[in-house]
């Protein structure tokens, strides 16, 4: 099918809108008509750092389901989804629930190709490397896996839900996961982009007693304060939030 997406031709350039050939879903793929993508700075590290070209980035894409391959079960047309990072779902980390320490995610993330190394994307002739992250959501459509395609409610908000995919969970995920932040605890983020808010706005779920904002944007900080705030269903806590241009560390 014909598809518009942002292409990456040369490193460090401005993406270029081209039409391309997208390949029919095989039984393991789910084709995903592009909503909304969120644009996250992994990206641009690999636009100028490619280590394929040309290809399709985009991982942070969310969508409808428009058609499945026979081997799908969990999803179907119509459905709304959020699509995720890559991985194997056979390794041995992944078998634990370990699926971002999949042993096969750097090349499910960056090969730019399938495991059986065809390209889904095509441009006369020329084969333009997609599956980034195993989606290339900078396009009308994408073809993803099952294990990346996250289920939402149809009510959901999709041109904002790509985000959910990579920096917010990210950010959140480092609260309730690794930090595993508790009631009347205390946290530091430092750094105040998309996956530090995402920190701050975890840390007032779990309702941690103080908040500490590290960063030197004031518009960050601001929005930081909004975000860090108690709600009517959170008991009212302090949040600190420090403008600062240096760390120092002492031993």
């Amino acid at each position: 099918m014909k598809v518009t997406a942002a292409v990456n031709r040369e490193k460090s350039q401005p993406f270029t809108i081209e039409q391309l050939e997208l390949d029919a879903p095989r039984p393991d793929e789910i084709l995903v008509r592009i909503v909304g993508a969120g644009l996250c700075h992994t990206d641009l590290t690999i636009r100028n750092n490619p280590l394929v070209l040309p290809s399709v980035l985009g991982h942070e894409g969310a969508g409808v389901v428009e058609q499945v391959g026979e081997g799908i079960t969990k999803v179907k047309p119509g459905d709304h989804v959020v699509l995720t990072f890559p991985s194997c779902g056979r390794c041995a980390n992944c078998q634990q629930g370990h699926p971002a320490y999949c042993v096969r995610s750097f090349g499910l993330t960056f090969s730019g190709v399938r495991p059986d190394g065809s390209t889904t994307l095509h441009k006369e002739g020329e084969k333009i490397h997609g599956n980034f992250l195993s989606q290339s959501s900078f396009a009308t459509h994408a073809l993803t896996l099952e294990r990346n395609a996250v289920k939402v409610l149809p009510d959901a908000p999709l041109e904002l839900m790509g985000p959910l995919g990579c920096g917010i969970q990210t950010g959140a995920g480092a609260v309730f996961n690794s930090l595993q932040a508790r009631m009347g605890s205390s946290i530091a983020v430092f750094g105040l982009g998309s996956v530090g808010l995402s920190a701050v706005m975890a840390a007032a779920v779990v309702r941690c007693s103080k908040i500490i904002g590290v960063d030197i944007n004031p518009a960050r900080m601001q929005m930081a304060k909004e975000l860090g705030q108690p709600t009517s269903s959170t008991p009212a806590r302090p949040t600190r939030f420090r403008r600062s241009r240096r760390l120092h560390v002492k031993g």
